[in-house]
């Protein structure tokens, strides 16, 4: 499929699904649907960092969590997690989801993002092999090096990441995840 047949699954607040979409209609109509956001840490406790493809249709060249995407109609969560971080970067993982929030943001070019977005964390040292068109480099950080950097330089990161980084570090800091 190319990225302009991709379709979303339209939710309402509740994450009760009211139909589909295709992805860029949703995106500059800028309708609530569901995504989800992964989270990886390496046992360092340091986060595994994306810099979107300077080729993305939205935030390229931003920096990001490893892996994040749309799930497909009738495919679990779970199963889209495992298939993206595949296909983004190489690399499996088992995930759990620890939260969801709603959001809804222009990230330009005449997009809105309006996403009830599922966030999981998952534990690994092994190393991407990042596929070019989604990913243009990676790296790890300690989580305070992060909160550092954002505060500094937040044009660097993608607005979902901003918003979701303040309760990825209470779960970090509260956790086994951390070293």
């Amino acid at each position: 499929m190319t990225e302009n047949h991709e379709y979303v699954v339209l939710v309402d607040e509740q994450d009760i699904v009211t139909g589909k979409m295709e992805k860029m209609e949703a995106h500059e109509k800028g309708v609530l649907h569901r995504a989800f956001s992964v989270f990886l840490f390496n046992s360092h406790g340091e986060m595994l960092l994306q810099q979107r493809a300077h080729s993305k249709y939205h935030s390229p060249g931003l920096w990001t969590n490893a892996c994040c995407s749309h799930p497909r109609m009738d495919e679990s969560l779970e199963s889209a997690t495992t298939r993206r971080l595949s296909e983004e970067m190489g690399m499996q993982c088992t995930m759990q989801e620890i939260f969801h929030f709603i959001y809804k943001a222009d990230v330009g070019q005449g997009l809105t993002e309006h996403e009830l977005d599922h966030v999981f964390v998952g534990t690994t040292d092994a190393e991407p092999a990042l596929n070019p068109d989604e990913v243009a480099d990676w790296k790890y950080m300690r989580m305070d090096d992060i909160k550092s950097s954002m505060l500094q330089e937040p044009e660097k990161y993608t607005v979902w990441f901003r918003i979701a980084f303040d309760e990825v570090y209470r779960y970090f800091n509260n956790n086994t995840l951390k070293k």
